[in-house]
């Protein structure tokens, strides 16, 4: 054997030992495995499409929880190996655990993921009208690529409470009845100036007003705001929502699109809010997925406000996660845990 083969084979044996490569996932054993793969994208896309704010993506993962058997954690009740249990942290993160047969205090088997989305929330005051159209003033929450959001269909989703404390739940804009909204762009033969601004710049924060109606308050222009007050009307006579109410609502606006297959072999997904869904609802399922205890207690934590820092009560800085985990621990060992 030349030197130079005596080289090559050193080379690959040493390759082979040292470096690793990961294995292709779209190689599967068998058909049964490839239609498993499809079956969990189906889901995974129903939880894009159920999910697509904070709050409507744990909604979605308690009825997972509860489908599974798991309840409402309650720290008066002691619990045992096997229980499983959840708490929601103001309906805008999560914590949910299978207890393990060990002790707690070596710590627990735990994922992490976020639930919010970069997206448009309206302002405090949103609602004006300029140019007989009726507008939302908006500002973008997290990172995202203004441009994106002019010309395409969106849709509405939040909460409002009413004066008298009722809670009213809008999911406007994705079933096929329902309106959208959008925000209004350029014809490309008037947009020769815009053309010529960055990409950053193609859009100001301040451009990103949601078209929301055009059709005045019968009355005649003596009307006083008659563009705004026609959509104020159907507002309270669909929802019972006042322009006060929405001092104090949270909405979000995001794309009014459904999750869809991508790609000849429907391969990949295409859908909002994939970052970190991806990894809250993968992490929901395994722990769903646990039939037998683990030694450490399993536990999935899904957290708000991370495209904005992790701050407040519901983001990862917050206290009330650690608290949740702690009052698990004191319910698991039946008493106050000394350190944790």
């Amino acid at each position: 054997m030349t030197d130079a083969a005596d080289r090559k084979k050193e080379a690959e044996e040493l390759h082979k030992e040292l470096t690793f490569s990961f294995k292709n996932l779209w190689d599967p054993e068998n058909k049964e495995e490839m239609k498993a793969i499809m079956d969990f994208a189906e889901d995974y896309k129903t939880a894009l499409d159920r999910g697509k704010t904070e709050r409507e993506f744990v909604d979605h993962a308690v009825e997972l929880l509860e489908a599974e058997g798991f309840r409402v954690f309650e720290s008066d009740k002691p619990l045992k190996a096997g229980d499983k249990v959840y708490e929601s942290v103001h309906g805008k993160g999560l914590v949910a655990a299978v207890i393990g047969t060990g002790d707690p205090l070596m710590g627990f088997n735990l994922i992490g993921a976020h639930v919010d989305s970069p997206r448009l929330d309206l302002k405090p005051n949103p609602m004006y009208e300029s140019d007989d159209l009726t507008l939302l003033k908006t500002h973008y929450y997290g990172g995202i690529k203004k441009y994106q959001w002019a010309a395409t269909p969106l849709s509405l989703h939040g909460v409002v409470i009413l004066k008298n404390g009722e809670t009213v739940k809008l999911n406007i804009g994705e079933k096929p009845e329902d309106p959208v909204f959008t925000i209004t762009d350029l014809l490309p033969h008037l947009g020769a100036d815009q053309m010529k601004k960055s990409a950053a710049e193609v859009i100001e924060g301040e451009e990103l007003n949601v078209l929301v109606g055009s059709i005045p308050f019968p009355g005649g222009e003596e009307i006083k705001e008659r563009f705004k007050l026609g959509v104020l009307k159907l507002l309270f006579d669909h929802h019972k929502i006042t322009e006060r109410d929405l001092v104090t609502a949270e909405i979000e606006i995001v794309p009014a699109s459904l999750a869809r297959d991508v790609g000849f072999d429907r391969s990949m997904i295409g859908g909002y809010g994939q970052d970190d869904r991806v990894c809250a609802y993968t992490a929901l399922k395994a722990l769903i997925d646990v039939e037998t205890p683990l030694t450490r207690t399993g536990m999935v934590v899904l957290y708000d406000k991370e495209e904005t820092g992790s701050g407040g009560i519901t983001g990862a800085r917050s206290q009330l996660f650690p608290s949740i985990q702690r009052r698990m621990v004191k319910s698991i060992l039946g008493r106050e845990p000394s350190a944790i």
